[in-house]
């Protein structure tokens, strides 16, 4: 197998220095009008006049915010699955399917050619940036080991594809990554996701693996039993001793940071947060932890910023990389090429950087909790759970975060973190130092918080219910959502995913 990795070094220096002159507003704005000329013939590029638009100005006023919901009732439910000439020009070849931590509903988000070339433009640019922190980098001297979802794909019509995202991106890998890709075909296709994890882990001990990519509640899973394999071998070293990468998204890296630090002890392992969404890949860590997240400029993707406070407002202000400021969480909407527009995607982010434009992820659009008036973002309640557990030594596998209301018995509400610790479940005192922990830390972070507990009359202390090790996955498994690009929820607003939680957590104690 021939080593790419000189190539690879030669393209970084290149795309670098490109990286260094690039303006953002001139790159986004040029990258507007290419998706809109390239739309214009479209049903409905014709509706929203594109062959007008000149400039972002233009575009603004002509096409209206629009959620999921809005596209499949408009346009996409009555062609479904021939998506041809509808919302950007040829016929959609796949369909990623997603579905909301807070929702059942499963969305089919379009997946063009042209944005399968976008996703791997963006994957150079995140190799990029680690020959750039890893100079004597042997990238390609070995395999990239992906942790996703089963490329197994459902047929909705012939030459029309849909599945996990994941899946999607293993099958239609460029050819000159195919070789290096881990695993192979047949085992990807797996979608028993315990069945999976048992054989990657076996035969990843004797691949040579350079890097390593996946959500990180499921990649701890596979190093725990990567681990014990090494063990049952006789071999206390590392798991695996070449690995020089870890990407990794999909969660807030904070809670999990301790125990990838102790499994990649003794390893100068670059590691890196990435923000792939199923409408088109977004950012990337081109620094160190906690630096933010590098906007993507020129990859076929225009961003528009919305105030959340205003969201739902009639005339919603409309920023984008020209007008955007620093410390205001945004909604983010986007126009791709593949054929959404002004989209409001469901996440919520915060500027840190503007020349580049680089930002901090600070949750979704739906996905506070505000029982009580409280006005919790997820930004605040990760912040508070990592501080919490950082500081009494405790590793967090998985929480999810509920509202108790008030009622017989009891005259106010509160929330309830049902927790998964690593160590197993720590004896009671630890966990009331945990809650009060977390208490004092939303009560710093979030003046209406701190109100509403203050004196105790608004809210109740917060409540910990700790879980023995592997709960979260059984549960996850019940509901037919382990593995692959399937996240715990940490938020969770819905009554009836709430009250099956706490069911299966009663019984699991």
């Amino acid at each position: 197998m021939l080593n790419l990795t000189p190539f690879l070094k030669a393209y970084a220096g290149w795309r670098l220095r490109a990286l260094a002159r690039l303006d953002p507003a001139a790159a986004q704005e040029r990258t507007l009008l290419r998706l809109t000329a390239r739309a214009r013939d479209t049903r409905f590029g014709r509706a929203h006049g594109y062959g007008a638009i000149r400039n972002v100005a233009d575009f603004q006023a002509r096409v209206p915010l629009r959620r999921y919901e809005d596209f499949w009732r408009e346009y996409w439910s009555g062609a479904f699955p021939h998506l041809a000439g509808v919302t950007w020009p040829g016929t959609v070849p796949y369909f990623a399917l997603t579905s909301g931590t807070t929702s059942g509903s499963t969305k089919y988000i379009p997946l063009t050619r042209e944005m399968r070339r976008s996703n791997v433009r963006a994957g150079l640019d995140v190799l990029c940036h680690h020959v750039r922190a890893r100079p004597h980098t042997q990238f390609f001297g070995g395999k990239s080991f992906m942790l996703g979802g089963s490329t197994a794909l459902r047929e909705e019509a012939p030459g029309i594809h849909s599945g996990d995202l994941s899946g999607i991106a293993t099958l239609t890998l460029p050819a000159y990554a195919a070789p290096y890709a881990f695993p192979d075909a047949k085992t990807a296709l797996l979608s028993d996701w315990e069945e999976k994890i048992a054989i990657l882990a076996e035969r990843a001990l004797d691949e040579d693996i350079r890097a390593l990519t996946g959500t990180p509640s499921w990649v701890l899973i596979l190093l725990e039993r990567v681990r014990a394999l090494r063990r049952a071998r006789g071999d206390e070293g590392p798991l695996f001793p070449r690995l020089e990468l870890f990407i990794h998204g999909g969660v807030n890296f904070a809670p999990y940071r301790h125990r990838f630090q102790t499994l990649f002890a003794g390893q100068n392992i670059d590691q890196r947060e990435v923000y792939p969404a199923s409408e088109g890949f977004i950012a990337h860590a081109d620094r160190g932890w906690g630096e933010g997240l590098l906007l993507h400029l020129d990859h076929g993707l225009f961003f528009e910023f919305v105030p959340i406070e205003e969201l739902n407002a009639p005339s919603p202000t409309r920023h984008w990389v020209g007008t955007i400021e620093t410390g205001i969480n945004y909604a983010v909407v986007m126009t791709t090429c593949a054929g959404l527009h002004a989209y409001v995607i469901g996440d919520t982010v915060r500027f840190i950087g503007l020349d580049p434009p680089r930002l901090l992820i600070t949750g979704r659009t739906s996905y506070g909790l505000s029982a009580f008036g409280e006005h919790l973002i997820a930004e605040e309640i990760e912040t508070a759970v990592a501080e919490a557990a950082e500081a009494l030594g405790l590793d967090v596998t998985d929480y999810s975060l509920g509202a108790e209301y008030p009622g017989p018995g009891r005259a106010t509400g509160g929330h309830l973190y049902i927790c998964e610790f690593a160590a197993g479940i720590p004896p009671e005192a630890t966990l009331t130092r945990f809650a009060a922990l977390i208490d004092a830390a939303l009560a710093r972070l979030n003046e209406d918080y701190a109100a509403h507990r203050g004196g105790g009359f608004g809210m109740d202390a917060p409540q910990v219910l700790a879980l023995p090790p592997g709960s979260f996955a059984h549960w996850m498994k019940a509901r037919g959502k382990l593995g692959g690009q399937h996240k715990v929820a940490r938020i969770i607003n819905d009554p009836a995913l709430w009250a099956d939680l706490k069911a299966f957590a009663a019984r699991a104690q």
